[in-house]
C-alpha cells in the first residue's frame, strides 16, 4: 500500500485555547495512538489533502520536527459542520510485525453481459474490512464482473487471494446484476393489457349468443 508523508510538530499544550490558535493558523491538531505513549502533534491542513480528499486508501508516515518518524493509519476525522474544514484527526500507529484492520476499496473489472442485456448493477460493498500486516495491505481488492448475467452475484469468497483476511461472512454480496424495474413494469402492463382484451372478447361473444340463440325480452312480450 502506498504511503503519504505528513510533516508535523509535536504540541505540548492540548487545551482549548491552544487548539483554537492552531486552527486559526491553518493547522490541524492530531493525536497518534497505539504506541508506547500517546503523541499529540499538528500539521498544516494542506498536508492532508491527498490523504483525506481521495477515494484511495493510504498509510501515513508522520515525520515530526524532532526527527521522530511513525507509520500510522487514519483512524478518525472530524470536520467543521459549517465550513467543512478539518477540525481534528486521530491516527493509529502501525508496526511491521503486527496485523492491522482497515477498510479497503473494491474495484470492479470487466463488462457484465447482464448490464448490456438491460440489467442494472447493484454495488453494496464498495469497501471490505480486512486484516493484514502493513506490508500486505493492498491498494484495492479487484472483483471481476465480466461473467455476470441478470440475477448473478459476486460474493466475498470469489475475491481476495492475497496475504490478508477478509473480515466478512462468506455470504456477503459485493455486487449483483438485477433486472431493471422499468422492464418489470412494462412486462406487467403488457400482461394486464392481454387479460383485458380477452375479457372484452368474451363479453362480446356472450352478447352475440344471446341475440342469435333465443328471443329477446321484447320479442317475448309481443308473443
Amino acid at each position: 500500500m502506498k504511503s503519504i508523508t505528513i510533516k508535523g510538530s509535536q504540541r505540548e499544550s492540548v487545551g482549548k485555547v491552544a487548539t483554537k490558535a492552531l486552527r486559526n493558523a491553518g493547522k490541524v491538531p492530531c493525536v497518534l495512538y497505539g504506541g508506547e505513549q500517546t503523541i499529540n502533534f499538528s500539521a498544516d491542513e494542506i498536508s492532508f489533502k491527498d490523504l483525506v480528499y481521495t477515494p484511495n486508501i493510504y498509510t501515513a508516515k508522520i515525520e515530526l520536527e524532532n526527527g521522530e518518524t511513525y507509520s500510522a493509519i487514519m483512524q478518525d476525522i472530524q470536520f467543521n459542520p459549517v465550513s467543512d474544514k478539518i477540525m481534528h484527526i486521530d491516527f493509529y500507529q502501525i508496526f511491521e510485525d503486527k496485523e492491522v484492520t482497515m477498510n479497503i476499496p473494491v474495484k470492479l473489472t470487466g463488462n457484465a453481459p447482464g448490464i448490456v442485456a438491460g440489467g442494472i448493477l447493484r454495488f453494496p460493498s464498495r469497501t471490505l474490512k480486512i486484516k493484514a500486516k502493513p506490508a500486505n495491505l493492498p491498494d484495492f481488492i479487484s472483483a471481476d464482473i465480466s461473467e455476470l448475467n441478470i440475477g448473478d452475484k459476486v460474493y466475498v469468497t470469489e475475491v481476495g487471494g492475497g496475504d490478508y483476511t477478509i473480515l466478512h461472512p462468506d455470504n456477503t454480496v459485493i455486487c449483483q446484476v438485477r433486472i431493471a424495474r422499468a422492464v418489470v413494469e412494462v412486462v406487467d402492463e403488457d400482461e394486464e393489457g392481454e387479460e383485458g382484451e380477452e375479457g372484452t372478447e368474451g363479453a362480446e361473444g356472450t352478447e352475440g349468443e344471446g341475440t342469435e340463440g333465443g328471443a329477446t325480452p321484447a320479442e317475448d312480450s309481443k308473443k
